[in-house]
């Protein structure tokens, strides 16, 4: 500071040059260079020390608002070191001071907050311990990445301990992956194998259909079924494959067998699907039946019947259930058919025959037609409708209903004309 021609309480000027002076244990450093007065330089490095103050007070009161004060060590670090090197006149010492209050305050907060994340990392290590051994291996590996999860949200723990406890939980996850890993490598192994058996008892089971000694070759054909039981199970996709083949290999060779020692497979009928093979013969029955209000009471009766026989899907017959539901809709349309004759015409078995007829075919006409319309309203407003909507879904369900009737209607008009052309006009 010797020889300085402008001494500041916290610089001088010296050889054209501004010069902050030594503070703590740093020395006097040159912040600047006098351009035009140097009073003026001087007052231009006091005014940047406004800078430095305003630096340290947002630190300050960022870290007092956030909720992890943690994150700010870094920058508080970093503002230290541009504060010991910020070219500026001023009185730097307070504000190191007010850094080094905020560090301690930071650390104190991060070594609590690193206790804290420690208890609960042990915490998870004991709740992957628990679990880590089972063999539900699906269950366990989601309760595992679960665990894993919050081990990744939960913030560091003191670097002493770090190793020590990451290595642990690591440990726990990579044997727990590598049992089952090894798990289903065997399962695989295993699957394969049985995969390879099958294939060999399809292939035995088409070699049986070539043997010329019958007997010998069914009592072979008994083994492969036995067999095939006893192999075990594989992937559902395959199996159904495999059985397929399998299935055609053992049928081909029972219909050899059978023709050649005269043998006639009676096929057995569930005993539901028979039940329902009687009701759709007298429904039938009664779609003929001369007193068609009498048939369609006792129609009545037979849907009720056939809803309460419960066939799985599987086993439904798709005809059958056609044939039911086609002989019913003809019982009812011609019932309702016969109220509107009874309504209109009082006299209408005083008619003769072809006379009878027509007045049927004139009024089932006039149905049709109505119901056409009825039909085409419905239509307009089905647009758009989602069948896996449930509401809509209704509404699809009666549009179908309603093409259905019309279809029977139409039916039954075309055996009138025809009865109508056998009678004469």
């Amino acid at each position: 500071m010797e020889n300085a021609s402008l001494v500041d309480e916290y610089g001088y000027v010296k050889d054209g040059k501004v010069f902050l002076k030594g503070y703590l244990n740093y020395e006097d450093r040159q912040i600047g260079e006098v351009k035009r007065t140097e009073q003026e330089a001087l007052d231009y490095f006091k005014n940047r020390f406004i800078i430095a103050q305003n630096k340290v007070s947002q630190l300050e009161s960022d870290i007092a608002e956030a909720q992890n004060k943690g994150s700010y060590l870094t920058k508080l670090v970093q503002l230290r070191k541009k504060l010991i090197g910020f070219d500026a006149l001023g009185d730097f010492p307070p504000l190191l001071d007010r850094l080094d209050a905020q560090e301690k305050l930071l650390a104190d907060l991060i070594t609590v907050n690193q206790l804290k994340n420690y208890d609960i990392k042990r915490a998870l290590i004991a709740e992957a311990e628990a679990v880590v051994d089972s063999t539900d291996w699906r269950t366990t590996a989601d309760a595992l990445q679960e665990i894993k999860t919050k081990w990744i949200k939960t913030g560091p723990v003191d670097k002493t301990v770090d190793a020590e406890i990451e290595g642990r939980f690591q440990e726990l996850l990579d044997g727990f992956f590598q049992r089952r890993r090894e798990f289903f490598n065997e399962q695989n192994k295993v699957i394969q194998e049985r995969l390879d058996k099958y294939d060999e008892l399809i292939r035995l089971a088409f070699r049986a259909n070539r043997l010329g000694d019958l007997d010998a070759a069914f009592q072979e054909v008994r083994k492969l079924n036995n067999a095939w039981k006893a192999v075990g199970e594989v992937p559902i996709k395959k199996s159904g494959k495999l059985y397929k083949q399998f299935k055609k290999a053992t049928t081909m060779f029972y219909a050899k067998y059978n023709d050649a020692k005269g043998i006639v497979i009676v096929p057995k009928i569930d005993p539901r699907i028979e039940a329902q093979m009687k009701m759709a013969d007298e429904a039938e029955k009664l779609s003929k039946q001369s007193d068609i209000f009498a048939a369609a009471e006792r129609a009545k009766v037979l849907l009720n019947s056939w809803k309460e026989v419960r066939v799985p899907f599987k086993l439904q017959d798709k005809t059958l259930n056609e044939r039911f539901r086609a002989a019913c809709d003809k019982i009812f349309e011609l019932s309702y058919l016969g109220r509107v004759l009874t309504r209109k015409y009082p006299a209408f078995e005083l008619k003769s025959q072809p006379e009878q007829i027509r007045t049927k075919i004139r009024e089932m006409e006039y149905l049709v037609k109505r119901e056409k319309n009825d039909l085409q309203f419905a239509l307009q407003d089905a647009d758009g409708l989602d069948p896996n909507n449930d509401e809509d879904k209704q509404v699809l369900n009666k549009i179908n209903t309603q093409k259905r009737k019309i279809a029977m209607k139409e039916t039954i008009l075309r055996e009138l004309q025809k009865q109508l052309e056998t009678v004469g006009y």
